[in-house]
């Protein structure tokens, strides 16, 4: 069971952004997971299909050997030759602001101490040379000297290949789009709290896929928090720390209702919305009450083929969100977002869009506001073609944990008796938390090193 999803979604990221030596080991990897597991599965980044069960497998490290090393000083550059014919350059002033000595830095905290003030940002180099136990010895022009381990060295490379792998390591950004198809990943909840490697494979598929269903857990309130703890700590919010949706009289919010919910990510009215959210079925309704989730993600690189111009308005006008009322304490949240996120690459980040907290204020030029609308239905009306809809029936017991950056969510309307009142309580996380959790596990898992970190050259 562990073996499965780790060998179906981690493997393949990693085996593009690996250098020869360690696609052997890969490739090992897994062959060893392909026998237990079956026949290989080959995912691409575009939809999956099929039934997924979490899994987790330790990855072998390749180390690297420093050939040789010179100071290009004109260029002020360090060259390294390594032994399987790679170089890499790291210039005198950054090799110098990460000396790695104890008066240059907290080992403890891994923390800098050299201070940017004591940084000569012209530094020559002295001497430079490789050491007997393989690791490169720099001396500077004041006397001070600086070892560097070559594996370190290597991860950090300034290549294109190197960084991208590098930043793909630390912070897992490739996704994979789904539809309709998707099964959504399952595990078990007592498992999660209880082992290590059932915990870092459903973070990895929250982080890949965006949702995760966990399976097992008691039908009573404070599960979300058990769950949180697992990871560090919830974000508390104008509904608390934990929240309960079922439907109230004078509902402070159209999820405490029995009514619809149309698509939606949750609070794009903060200007930084949670970015993982928990919900647990308590009790299910007697009729209705069925979830639907999007891709939204998928659904973007949709509009963007589909209709560019619509996708550039959603990508550059900002739009008024606003929540008023009490709960935790009284709130009067007003906030301005794109309803999608591009980074500077322009991939897409996030999305924020809840159509019942979309504020009647609309701060656009009139010659914008109807190509807004004409966008916005555009975006709409691809999230809701019923290839593009997931729809699931929480049970209770039922944990769904999903990426709320990514994912949008609704709700079919619902009929509760009073014997079956439909309950779920919810709670957020920020991906910060999540991140840093899923970084203890990995380096618990696999140890301080694994092959993700390594990358090919140019």
């Amino acid at each position: 069971m562990w073996m499965s999803l780790f060998a179906r979604f981690g493997l393949p990221v990693l085996q593009r952004s690996a250098p020869p030596v360690a696609c052997k080991a890969l490739r090992a990897c897994r062959r060893m997971v392909t026998a237990e597991v079956g026949p290989p599965f080959v995912v691409t980044p575009v939809h999956i299909r099929g039934h997924r069960t979490l899994g987790s497998v330790s990855l072998p490290v390749a180390r690297h050997s420093v050939r040789h090393v010179r100071a290009l000083d004109e260029e002020r550059l360090l060259e390294v030759e390594w032994e399987d014919g790679g170089q890499s350059l790291f210039p005198f002033t950054w090799l110098r602001d990460n000396c790695p000595c104890p008066l240059c830095t907290l080992g403890s905290a891994q923390a800098r101490l050299l201070l940017l003030t004591d940084l000569d940002v012209h530094t020559g180099v002295d001497v430079a040379e490789v050491t007997n136990d393989n690791k490169v010895s720099v001396v500077w022009p004041d006397n001070h000297n600086s070892v560097f381990d070559a594996d370190w060295l290597r991860k950090r490379c300034f290549s294109a290949a190197a960084r991208q792998a590098m930043q793909e390591e630390l912070f897992l950004n490739e996704r994979y789009y789904w539809d309709a198809k998707l099964r959504i990943p399952t595990a078990d909840y007592l498992e999660v709290l209880s082992d290590d490697k059932a915990a870092l494979a459903w973070l990895l598929a929250l982080r890949r896929v965006g949702i995760v269903y966990l399976k097992g857990a008691p039908a009573e309130q404070g599960q979300v928090a058990r769950l949180a703890e697992r990871i560090g700590y919830l974000r508390l919010t104008f509904y608390g720390h934990t929240w309960q949706v079922q439907d109230k009289p004078m509902a402070n919010n159209v999820a405490y209702t029995s009514g619809k919910l149309s698509l939606h990510t949750d609070y794009p009215a903060l200007s930084f919305p949670p970015g993982v959210q928990f919900l647990h079925c308590i009790n299910q309704a007697a009729k209705g009450g069925e979830s639907e989730v999007v891709d939204g993600f998928h659904m973007a690189e949709q509009l963007r083929r589909e209709d560019p111009e619509a996708f550039r308005a959603l990508t550059s006008l900002h739009v008024d969100f606003i929540d008023t009322g009490t709960d935790y304490c009284d709130f009067m949240l007003q906030s301005k977002n794109r309803i999608i996120d591009v980074d500077t690459e322009g991939r897409v980040t996030r999305i924020n869009y809840n159509n019942a907290t979309r504020d009647s204020v609309l701060d656009l030029p009139l010659h914008q506001v109807q190509p807004f609308y004409r966008a916005l239905k555009a975006y709409v009306d691809i999230m809701n073609r019923p290839e593009n809809v997931v729809t699931y029936t929480m049970e209770p017991g039922d944990i769904v944990t999903f990426d709320n950056w990514r994912l949008l969510h609704g709700r079919k309307n619902f009929v509760s008796r009073s014997d079956r009142l439909r309950l779920l309580e919810g709670a957020y996380l920020d991906w910060d938390e999540v991140m840093s959790r899923l970084r203890i596990l990995r380096r618990t898992v696999r140890g301080d090193a694994s092959c993700g970190h390594e990358a090919t050259f140019d």
